[in-house]
């Protein structure tokens, strides 16, 4: 059962792999790379700050906490524990691989930290404004979907990688939110 698992997961990441174009590269370059989302964090730093005021403080402080949560579980619990290589790392599939960005990355790929990350925010910036702003869960896990499959594309992530990420990410942002309103609600109780 995990042999054919595993042997579907190499074909879809060929598939998807073998979809590159050359002027689909640099764009796929750019949406995986990490200050390319910058405009989209500033616009969620505006609508928190509006939303929330003095209390962005506390916010932007659990969203410290919650990208430093889902990068270190994806590296320390499931790289480093499963060590299963990237694809660019297999001898055999390494002739087969188009390296859009011309790069690998590290050894382990299992489980995406793109995904764990952009996913984990996602998730908690839809549960904090989901209230607020009805529209916000779109433009989120659209955000977390594009970064994702980035990674598949560039060739540096199986697509099982990718879903072990989304999933580790989702968990982090519903316990850091649930963290946070437990938080929010012990602070309110004591000056609100």
């Amino acid at each position: 059962m995990l042999e054919t698992l595993l042997q579907l997961d190499r074909q879809l990441f060929l598939f998807i792999n073998g979809l590159h174009h050359p002027l689909l590269d640099p764009v796929m370059v750019f949406i995986s790379g990490k200050l390319s989302w910058l405009p989209l964090y500033v616009f969620l730093l505006f609508l928190i700050v509006r939303q929330f005021k003095w209390q962005a403080v506390l916010v932007m402080i659990f969203v410290a906490v919650l990208i430093s949560l889902s990068d270190q579980a994806s590296v320390k619990a499931f790289k480093f524990v499963f060590e299963r290589p990237r694809p660019c790392h297999e001898a055999d599939l390494q002739p087969l691989i188009h390296l859009a960005a011309g790069r690998c990355g590290g050894a382990f790929g299992f489980v995406s930290s793109h995904a764990a990350n952009s996913f984990a925010l996602a998730t908690f910036i839809w549960l904090l404004l989901r209230q607020h702003f009805h529209w916000v869960s779109y433009l989120m896990f659209s955000y977390a979907v594009v970064v994702s499959y980035s990674r598949v594309y560039l060739g540096v992530h199986y697509p099982g990688d990718i879903i072990g990420g989304a999933l580790l990410g989702m968990a982090s942002g519903w316990l850091v939110y649930a963290v946070y309103q437990l938080w929010n609600r012990r602070i309110c109780r004591q000056s609100c």
